[in-house]
């Protein structure tokens, strides 16, 4: 019987055990802050993607060629 042969009444064992170990307030606070991790996590993300597209503009406006800058 290995980890991966659990189910669910191992699951639910492992379950009950946690909470009567934690509480459910403890529970509920630490899965508040998981669900602002993953918020910020995804906001970081975003924020990324936003330089990223900002620098390609900002390379695909200026295509003259450095030799031709000076000619101006």
């Amino acid at each position: 019987m290995g980890i991966g042969n659990i189910g669910l009444p191992g699951i639910l064992l492992i379950a009950v055990v946690v909470l009567v170990l934690f509480g459910r307030g403890k529970i509920s606070g630490l899965m508040g802050e998981v669900g602002k991790g993953i918020t910020s996590f995804k906001k970081g993300i975003n924020e990324g993607e936003k330089e990223l597209e900002e620098e390609v503009a900002e390379t695909a406006k200026d295509v003259t060629p450095e030799d031709d800058k000076d000619k101006v």
